[in-house]
């Protein structure tokens, strides 16, 4: 952790412990007199916020989904009076209605030192210029980087998502230092550096990514692409102000959350009991101060580990595992449950491979079947394509333990994304 942090809190558990317990009463009861929702809900659970006197109460408290906030659609959650509210953001839903989120002053203020929490735990100086890929709009991605940026001093640049062409000649004409992108994007960028012949000409130092799921071999690959010293994967989402929820540290041992603004619990999702430590769980987050839309327990679908102790960074905030997939991706295939995480594992072991992939289902005469084309590295000839899909497949068989086809493609071949990449194509009937 930087010496002389402006924005990281150094807090000892019993004073993170205090300060969560005083968080989770005044949410509890902001949320009751504030939200026709959460008075009903805390009602028909029982619970009224007196009860709430120790952090073990929390489990007592019935759980927030995405479904709650469809179905309050347009501004589910609100816990203030309208005029307070100053933005609002949206992500896409399940169902097709966006989840909208509101925020007051004060919600914003907190979202902006969180995400400077963020750009000071992965070392950037004011002086550094952070070039911003990530869309603007109803997404919360830009803004939460650029507002992060602002509070945190650095030079912002805000080109948004795609533009090759742009976000090239901002890298090297305005030296950019620290990129801020999903890492498909940054695998894109990389990739057209290369193609480019521009690495001598950038003076990227430092990327910070997130919004889905990686492979190592794909943030290696991406971090020799564009000559960063150190990339760094970043957590959040729309339902907890936006990104900058929590960061790497330059250990690389696990994300930094600020367990000051939000707790977080992990759940089994089929049981939804606490899962036992070191296990993957479903993230269930309660927010300690967010007025406009508060949340109580809230379901996540993201999956992590916990990890236990201290970091060598320094850094007293808590820390889980990068996330691994959510569990609303799991496919089922001839009974069995895949996350595609798993494939992805299983290609990451054959150093012939690149990170990208993606998965096909289809279904005929009554039996689903599955397709996994990947992209062998450059240099690799085509001839071992063959053995390499023999190879692969036979390892998703015994890791994963179903059948599938592997078709080895050339560099290049598969979609690349400016946001995230879809990695499954679910052809099958529905029924």
């Amino acid at each position: 952790m930087p010496e002389n942090a402006r924005f990281i809190p150094n807090m000892s558990p019993d004073e993170l412990a205090a300060v969560q317990l005083e968080g989770l009463k005044w949410t509890v009861h902001h949320a009751y007199q504030g939200s026709p929702f959460y008075k009903r809900r805390l009602d028909e659970a029982g619970i009224h916020p007196g009860d709430i006197k120790h952090i073990s109460d929390l489990t007592r408290l019935p759980f927030t989904t995405a479904y709650d906030l469809q179905a309050e659609y347009p501004l589910p959650l609100l816990s203030v009076p309208e005029e307070r509210v100053v933005r609002i953001h949206g992500s896409s839903g399940t169902t097709g209605k966006r989840k909208i989120l509101s925020y007051t002053r004060k919600d914003i203020d907190d979202w902006a030192d969180m995400f400077a929490r963020c750009y000071e735990l992965a070392g950037l100086t004011t002086l550094d210029r952070v070039q911003i890929c990530v869309g603007y709009g109803l997404w919360t991605a830009g803004a939460g980087f650029q507002i992060g940026c602002e509070r945190f001093g650095a030079m912002a640049l805000p080109v948004g998502p795609g533009m090759l062409d742009i976000q090239l000649q901002m890298l090297t004409d305005l030296g950019a230092t620290c990129l801020g992108s999903t890492a498909s994007m940054a695998l894109l960028l990389g990739e057209e550096v290369e193609k480019q012949n521009l690495r001598g000409k950038l003076k990227l130092k430092r990327s910070i990514f997130g919004a889905e799921a990686h492979t190592k071999k794909m943030r290696r690959r991406f971090e020799e692409a564009l000559g960063l010293e150190h990339s760094f994967d970043i957590s959040g989402m729309t339902e907890i102000y936006g990104p900058g929820a929590g960061i790497e540290c330059e250990a690389h041992e696990g994300i930094h959350y600020w367990a000051d603004m939000y707790i977080l619990e992990l759940i089994d999702p089929d049981t939804l009991e606490p899962v036992a430590p070191g296990e993957l769980g479903e993230m269930v987050i309660t927010s300690l101060k967010k007025e406009a839309s508060p949340l109580i327990r809230y379901r996540t679908r993201d999956m992590t580990r916990l990890i236990p102790g201290f970091c060598p960074c320094g850094c007293t905030m808590p820390r889980h595992e990068r996330i691994q997939g959510r569990s609303d991706d799991m496919i089922i295939f001839r009974g069995v449950n895949i996350y595609p995480g798993q494939v992805a594992a299983v290609l990451d072991k054959h150093p012939q491979m690149q990170s990208e992939y993606q998965i096909g289902l289809t279904r005929a005469d009554g039996l689903d079947h599955m397709v996994v084309r990947a992209e062998r590295q450059a240099g690799v000839p085509e001839s071992d394509s063959d053995q390499l899909a023999k190879a692969i497949a036979l390892e998703i068989k015994n890791q994963i333990l179903v059948t599938a086809k592997v078709e080895i493609l050339a560099p290049g071949t598969l979609p690349r994304s400016f946001a995230k990449t879809k990695r499954v194509v679910d052809e099958r009937e529905k029924d």
